[in-house]
């Protein structure tokens, strides 16, 4: 994994690729770009670039601010990389972990064919590796006087391998906006079926501090509940108010934890956002600002002596943290169906659904 402090072989090809401004543009503030099969996004009073890779996920995996990485890239290169769970992924049709091998919809249980390759394990994971395709297509990149972004699509139904395995005929467009130094990550997604299609797709962005290490992290989870788990890290349907495991939410002292918890009764502004915080010991803080339609967040910040024994930490020092804007709980198809789960959302016949999520750094 490239270190945080030390930029590594991405990071140079993506400040290379970001001085690649042509006469015309550079008196503007934005500016989006395609550098291969890269887009680079540009807001050039924040000193704030981002880069996206649509044929590998659709996957941010870069946002410089002043020429430090906020996103924790662990690729070899941006011209080697091939998406996956790193930067920005988008996750679906369902985040995180189910209790077994299929889900619910509609009082109607779907079976997974194993046998098809694309579903992850026992407790099957995050979803269908949509964060790795290369099924994405860019819909439109642009820039103006406010803001830059790019739109791109996925057309799910097209995939007989993902149909087979979630028969929800749908697409999926994702739109990046910079704009004033934050970036929004607004998706929208289109129901093409005849049926309800469930909602619990999610993203599990990785985010880092580069002035501190993740030790002398101070984290603000902006939740009143905390879901208790089983051993298979999927919720029983049990909730706990989160002061039971942080006195005080709003600082959390990172080093004293190892986490990767379910939270949900999102603390909301007069706006319906909620926001979680890392602040470091120096200047830096990056805010994620969540849209009401997500209705839950795992937070995920392996401490490695812990993770050594079992955890998804591995027992290697990880200078980051996710916060992952989820539209419903972990497992929220099937705690649904159990009758465990109220807040399941769904996308009636030729509907959508929309949100989004912002990362807005300071300090920098």
């Amino acid at each position: 994994m490239t270190s945080p402090h030390s930029g590594g072989a991405a990071l140079a090809f993506v400040v290379v690729a970001a001085s690649i401004v042509s006469s015309s543009t550079q008196a503007s503030r934005y500016a989006s770009r395609q550098v291969g099969e890269i887009v680079q996004l540009e807001d050039a009073i924040a000193q704030t670039t981002v880069s996206i890779k649509p044929s590998a996920g659709n996957v941010a995996f870069a946002m410089l601010v002043k020429g430090q990485n906020v996103l924790s890239f662990s690729g070899a290169s941006a011209e080697e990389f091939k998406g996956g769970l790193t930067g920005i992924p988008f996750v679906g049709p369902w985040a995180n972990r189910l209790d077994e091998q299929a889900f619910y919809a509609n009082g109607k249980k779907y079976a997974f064919d194993m046998q098809l390759g694309n579903v992850r394990g026992t407790i099957p994971i995050h979803g269908l590796g949509l964060a790795s395709t290369d099924q994405w297509h860019v819909v439109e990149a642009k820039a103006d006087s406010s803001a830059a972004w790019v739109t791109s699509k996925l057309e799910f139904y097209r995939n007989p391998m993902w149909m087979k395995q979630f028969p929800f005929a749908h697409t999926v467009e994702m739109t990046y906006r910079l704009q004033d130094g934050v970036l929004e990550v607004k998706t929208k997604i289109a129901n093409l079926s005849t049926e309800p299609m469930p909602v619990a797709i999610g993203y599990h962005p990785y985010f880092q501090l580069t002035d501190t290490p993740r030790n002398d992290w101070i984290v603000s989870i902006g939740a009143k509940t905390h879901w208790l788990l089983a051993s298979t890290k999927v919720p029983t349907g049990e909730t706990e108010p989160i002061e039971k495991i942080f006195p005080n939410p709003n600082a959390v002292a990172l080093k004293e934890h190892d986490l990767d918890d379910v939270f949900g009764e999102l603390a909301r502004d007069q706006s319906g956002r909620a926001t979680m915080t890392v602040r470091g010991t120096k200047s830096q803080q990056l805010d994620v600002v969540i849209g009401p339609n997500y209705r839950s967040v795992v937070v995920w910040a392996p401490n490695p002596p812990a993770s050594a024994q079992g955890g998804r930490g591995g027992g290697q020092p990880r200078n980051f943290i996710c916060f992952e804007p989820m539209a419903g709980i972990t497992d929220a198809m099937n705690l649904a169906q159990k009758g465990l789960y109220k807040e399941l959302q769904s996308i009636a016949p030729n509907a959508t659904w929309e949100e989004s999520f912002w990362v807005r750094p300071k300090g920098f």
